[in-house]
C-alpha cells in the first residue's frame, strides 16, 4: 500500500493519507485517530485542544509577515463509514484499508476507501506540517462522528475557534464550490412481532436482491438507483398473491445515510411451490434488470436453499411488514422551484434488522426546507404507525442557507479560475454538512465548502480521482495565501 501512495503526488499529502489508511476510525470509535493527531501536535509542537465532545482542534501560527491577517479555519471530520461487500473478511475495526490505482482513480479493495473524509484530514496535517506554505493564523479542527449523527458539530462550544472564516474540506467535486445544504433528521421505526415455532414441513430459502451501487444518501438520491429493501419488499409483496409463505426474517442495508445494496428475507414455501417460486424469481429479475438497466447494470434477484429456522414471524406480522415497507417512500419527493436540478426533499429506507421481539427498520429524511423535512418524516411514520409499529426521531440537523455574496467564496471562485483558467461554481448540495450547525454557534462564520471529486462514496465502490487531488492541495494553498 505505502508503495503506491508514494509513487503519487503531492507526496506530502498523500504520506498522511497512507498513515490514515492504517488507523481505523469507524463513527463513535475515533480514538485511534485522536491519539494520532495529538500526537503530530505535540510533535510538531503546534498548540492542540480536544474538546468534551472528542472534536480536535490544532492551531499554527500565520507564517511570517502574515501574522496579523484574519484567522482560518480548515476543517475535516476524522470518523468514516464502514461498509463492504458481503464477501470480504475485512474488519474496519483493526485491519487497514487496502489500495489500488484503477484508471485514474484510488479504491479499496471490497470496502469503502475513506477519502471521505480522510482527504480533507490529509490536506490539513500536510499543511499544518509545512515550512514553506504562506498562510495567516489557521486552526485546524476534526470533529467526531459526522457520519452517524454529527455528533462533533453538534457538541462544537461557542468560543472554541477564534477564526471566522472556514473552509469545510468535505466536498466532492472538482470545480464545484458549496455555500449551502440541507437539513436532514432520522426516523427510527421498531416493529413488534410475534414469532412462532417453524414448521418443518416446509421448504426454506433466502431471497436476495443483490450487485446494486448503493452510494449517499443524499449526493446519490436523484441518480435512479435501485434500494434493496423497497425491491425485495416489491417481490414479496407481489409473492404473495400468487402462494403462501412464512417470513423468517428480513435484512437489508446497514447505515442510515448509505442506500441500500443488499437485502435477504428467508422464507418457507410448501414444497410443491418451489417451481413457481423460481419462476416468479426469474420474472421478477428480468424486470428489474430492464427497470433499472441503465443505472444498476450488476442488479439481480435470486433464491438459494436455506435450512429451516427456529421461529418464523406471525403470518399476520409478516404480511403488515411487507405491505409496509413497500408502501414507505424512498427516494426524491420533492425537486427544488429555485435551484434547477436541485433536490429539495428526500427519504432513503436505509436499513432493516430482525432482532428478538421486533424489526428495527432504519430511514432518513433531508430538506432544504424545514417544514418539508419534518413532513417527510411524518409520512415515513406514518407507514408504519399504520401497522401498529413505534416510531421515533432523532434531533435532527439544520440546513446552512446560502450566501451567494460569501466574500470566501469569491476568493476560492477567482483562485480557482487564476490556477485552472476555469469557471468555479457556486451550489447547495443535498447532502448534510457540518457548516448548518458551525453557522448556529457562529452565525458571523463566513464558509466555503470543496473538495477532489469523489464517487461511490458510502460504498465499496468509493474512490478518488487522482489529478482532482493535486487540483484540490494547490487550490488550498493558493486561498490560504490570497486570504
Amino acid at each position: 500500500m505505502n508503495e503506491i501512495l508514494n509513487t503519487l503526488e503531492p507526496k506530502e499529502l498523500w504520506q498522511y493519507f497512507g498513515d490514515i489508511l492504517r488507523i481505523p476510525r469507524p463513527s463513535k470509535k475515533e480514538e485511534k485517530i485522536r491519539e494520532y493527531l495529538v500526537d503530530f501536535a505535540q510533535k510538531h509542537q503546534l498548540e492542540v485542544h480536544t474538546d468534551a465532545t472528542g472534536n480536535v482542534l490544532i492551531r499554527k501560527p500565520g507564517t511570517p509577515g502574515r501574522e496579523n491577517r484574519p484567522t482560518v479555519v480548515l476543517q475535516s471530520h476524522i470518523d468514516m463509514v464502514c461498509e463492504k461487500n458481503s464477501t470480504s473478511t475485512h474488519n474496519f475495526d483493526t485491519d487497514p484499508i487496502e489500495v489500488h490505482i484503477e484508471d485514474g482513480w484510488l479504491k479499496a479493495k471490497d470496502t469503502t476507501l475513506g477519502a471521505d473524509n480522510g482527504m480533507g484530514v490529509a490536506t490539513e496535517l500536510a499543511i499544518l506540517a509545512s515550512d514553506n506554505i504562506e498562510h495567516g493564523p489557521i486552526e485546524c479542527l476534526f470533529t467526531v462522528d459526522e457520519e452517524t449523527g454529527l455528533t462533533g458539530a453538534f457538541g462544537l462550544e461557542k468560543g472554541f475557534l477564534k477564526g471566522n472564516i472556514l473552509l469545510n474540506l468535505d466536498s466532492e467535486d472538482d470545480g464545484l464550490f458549496f455555500i449551502g445544504c440541507a437539513g436532514g433528521i432520522d426516523t427510527v421505526i421498531e416493529y413488534p412481532c410475534r414469532k412462532e415455532k417453524a414448521d418443518a414441513s416446509l421448504l426454506y430459502c433466502n431471497l436476495s436482491v443483490k450487485g446494486l451501487l448503493g452510494g449517499h444518501s443524499g449526493d446519490d438520491i436523484n441518480k435512479g438507483r435501485g434500494n434493496a429493501n423497497r425491491l425485495l419488499a416489491r417481490f414479496l409483496y407481489n409473492l404473495e398473491s400468487l402462494m403462501p409463505y412464512r417470513l423468517a426474517g428480513f435484512e437489508g442495508g446497514n447505515l442510515r445515510n448509505a442506500i441500500a445494496r443488499e437485502a435477504t428475507a428467508c422464507i418457507g414455501i410448501a414444497k410443491d411451490k418451489e417451481a413457481m417460486l423460481k419462476q416468479e424469481v426469474e420474472k421478477f429479475r428480468t424486470i428489474f434488470v430492464n427497470e433499472y438497466h441503465v443505472t444498476e447494470p450488476n442488479i439481480t434477484l435470486c433464491t438459494e436453499p436455506a435450512s429451516c429456522p427456529q421461529t418464523v414471524l406471525a403470518e399476520e406480522n409478516g404480511k403488515k411488514l411487507i405491505r409496509a415497507l413497500f408502501s414507505c417512500p424512498h427516494g426524491v419527493l420533492r425537486m427544488s422551484d429555485e435551484i434547477e436540478n436541485f433536490v429539495e426533499t428526500s427519504t432513503n429506507l436505509a436499513a432493516v434488522k430482525t432482532l428478538e421481539d421486533h424489526i428495527l427498520i432504519t430511514t432518513s429524511q433531508r430538506s432544504s426546507v424545514e417544514s418539508a423535512k419534518y413532513e417527510a418524516a411524518q409520512r415515513v411514520a406514518a407507514c408504519f404507525q399504520a401497522i401498529g409499529a413505534r416510531t421515533s426521531h432523532s434531533e435532527g440537523y439544520p440546513g446552512w442557507k446560502p450566501n451567494p455574496d460569501s466574500p470566501i467564496l469569491k476568493t476560492a471562485l477567482s483562485a480557482f479560475k487564476d490556477l485552472f483558467a476555469q469557471e468555479g461554481q457556486a451550489l447547495a448540495i443535498h447532502a448534510g454538512l457540518e457548516c448548518g450547525l458551525f453557522s448556529e454557534k457562529y452565525p458571523e462564520m463566513d464558509m466555503v465548502s470543496y473538495g477532489p471529486t469523489m464517487r461511490g462514496v458510502h460504498s465499496p465502490d468509493e474512490r478518488v480521482e487522482l489529478s482532482t487531488v493535486t487540483r484540490f492541495w494547490e487550490l488550498t494553498q493558493e486561498i490560504l495565501k490570497r486570504i
